[in-house]
Parts: structure tokens; sequence; C-alpha cells
């Protein structure tokens, strides 16, 4: 039964502020951390910019390893996400 489950990885997802909402630059570097659960990179920056209200400005640079590398933009500026597995343990979904 484990084997028919969609199984998704915890990832960690690295926010830093590049900008502030006018698109000057950020003077002290402003970084945050959160987690996200999700079958792949690509769909983790997607989760975390919808539940984040923001946008993807470009691509989604995906990379080996279950990492990527994205920008978005918010209304409090642009932010440069960092992508990658939190564990190497998946997580069944239920």
């Amino acid at each position: 039964m484990l084997n028919d489950l969609a199984m998704r990885i915890r990832f960690t997802i690295e926010q830093r502020h590049l900008t502030d909402g006018s698109g000057k630059p950020i003077d002290a570097e402003t970084v945050s951390f959160h987690n996200c659960d999700a079958e792949s990179a690509d769909e983790a920056v997607r989760l975390f910019v919808r539940n984040d209200h923001a946008e993807v400005l470009g691509n989604i640079l995906k990379f080996p390893g279950f990492q990527a590398v994205a920008t978005v933009r918010k209304t409090s500026g642009v932010y440069t996400l960092q992508v990658s597995p939190a564990s190497q343990r998946r997580i069944p979904i239920r």
C-alpha cells in the first residue's frame, strides 16, 4: 500500500532579500529559511511562491540532486530562493 502513495521530499528554502519594493538594493543581508514538502525542487518553489503571494521572475533553474534557484518578486521587493533537500528521507502523502 505504501508504494501506491506519492512520495515527497522535505526541502529547505533559503530566501535572500535583494531589493526593496522600489527596486533599491537592500543594505543589510537579510536571509530567512523555510521548509516545504514537495515531489521536486521545482514544485517546492511553486508552492512557496503561491503561499507567499509572489511571482517567479524568469525561469526556475534546476540542478542535479533536487536543487533549484529562482528569483521572485513580492510587494516587499525581489528575493532569490535557493532550494535544497533538507534530508534524504521521503515522506509519504496520506
